[in-house]
Formats: C-alpha cells, structure tokens, sequence
C-alpha cells in the first residue's frame, strides 16, 4: 500500500510540476505579448526618428539634441517617382527598397528627399537619394546626397547587416563615408559614379570619382560600388532633369 501511496504521490507531484510550468510560461507569454504591444509606439516613432536623421546627416551636422522633427519638416519634401523621374502618388514610407530592388530596374518606385532652401522653398538645396545592394555577407543600403548641381556628392551614409567586423563594417563610418564628399558622378554629360578602389592608403583626391578602399574589404567595396551605378542608373532621369534646370537657371 505504501509503495502505491507512494507511486501515487510522485505522479501527483510530477503532474503539479507539469501544470505549473505550463501556467507560468502561459502568464509570461501574455505579459510579454501585452508589453510588446504597449511599447510598439514608441517603438516605431523611434524608427522613424531614426530614419529622419540618417537622412538629414547627410547634409548638416546633428548637434546633440537638435530637435530632428522640427528640422525634417521644415526642410524636408519627401516625393516618390519612377524610372522616368516622374513623381507618383506614394510617400517614401510605402516603399520598401528590399522589395523594389527585385523589381527590374525600370519598374522600380524610389523614394527622394529634397532638402528646401530655408529662404526659398521652391528651391532644392540637395537632393538625398535611397540606395540599396549586397555587401560581402547580407544587405547593404544607405542615402546619398547630392548638392544643387545634381553632381557633387555632399554626403554619405551606409548601414550594413552582416558585414565583417573591423573589415567591411567600416562602411557605417565616419571615416569611409567622408572619403565620399566632394566626389562627382558625372562625367561629362554621362553617370560613370564613384568607385571605392581596392586597398588602402592611396591619395585619390584629384580623382573626382575614385575614393579610397578599405583594407581586407575587397568585396565589400565592390558591392558598394555595384550598388552605387546601379541605383544613379535609377535615378538618372530625375537627377537629369533637376540638373538642366537647375544649369538654366543659373545662367
């Protein structure tokens, strides 16, 4: 009998264990679940924060709590055009570049963001314009900002997901990206880009379309590279237009 009451008992308290464990990481999930929802808000605005100022660095310097919101829409237009450099009826937040970078090229939607002159609205400043590629590991994306020329680069930032630490994740820095100022993309009447040459420690600044490497970066650079023709390509219709007019203007 003793060893039935016995038995007995352990099967109850292996079966309370059980139960118990099931109800805590039923009561946990919810509260996980309730504070992922709760906190998604504020979540999301931190996003877009962030996506505002990766695109205003590359025109002005950000001082330490400069109020972001008031400067993006002050200065700011945000367009969404095609191949054609026609703009359609979409806001750059509808536009997912992972998603139009499958696309051929001609059929792509991509976002701009023209930076307003403070004394004259109807005058573009720079233009700063979404990219996106493959770097050594996963993606690479980044926005480059064109002066009102629509030829000199004013400034650069990349983001990576996967790059080697120390090696091609330079890309995200100050460093690299400000090899990048100053370059220009045509030549002539023609796109040819900039391209970022293999090796490190080279004086390229009487090229104006060849930037310096990064060192055990080899094919890092060239996705950057790739993406960088790939994507003035893209644009190429709409940077065609504004610099026409922009060269009318001035004469």
């Amino acid at each position: 009998m003793q060893t039935k009451n016995g038995d007995y008992n352990v099967r109850q308290s292996n079966l309370y264990i059980i139960l118990y464990a099931i109800g805590l990481t039923v009561v946990c999930a919810g509260l996980l679940a309730f504070a992922s929802q709760a906190l998604k808000p504020r979540q999301d605005a931190n996003v877009e924060l962030e996506r505002k100022a990766n695109i205003l660095s590359t025109v002005i310097t950000l001082e330490e709590g400069a109020d972001i919101e008031k400067i993006y829409n002050e200065r700011i237009r945000e367009i969404v055009i095609d191949f054609n450099g026609n703009v359609v009826d979409k806001k750059p937040t509808d536009i997912n570049l992972g998603f139009e970078y499958k696309k051929d090229p001609k059929d792509r939607l991509l976002p701009v963001f023209e930076v307003r002159s403070a004394s004259d609205p109807d005058k573009i400043e720079n233009a700063v314009l979404p990219v996106f590629g493959f770097g050594l590991w996963n993606t690479i994306a980044g926005n480059v900002a064109l002066e009102s020329d629509f030829n000199t680069i004013k400034g650069v930032n990349y983001s990576h997901v996967g790059e080697t630490p120390g090696l091609g994740a330079r890309i995200v820095s100050s460093e690299i990206q400000d090899r990048y100022k100053g370059k220009q993309i045509f030549e002539g009447d023609n796109i040819v880009s900039v391209d970022m040459q293999k090796g490190e420690g080279m004086d390229y600044s009487k090229d104006a379309h060849k930037v310096d490497g990064m060192s055990g970066a080899t094919l890092t650079a060239k996705g950057v590279n790739n993406m960088l023709r790939e994507y003035f390509r893209c644009y190429e219709n709409y940077i065609k237009k504004n610099r026409t007019s922009n060269q009318q203007a001035s004469l």
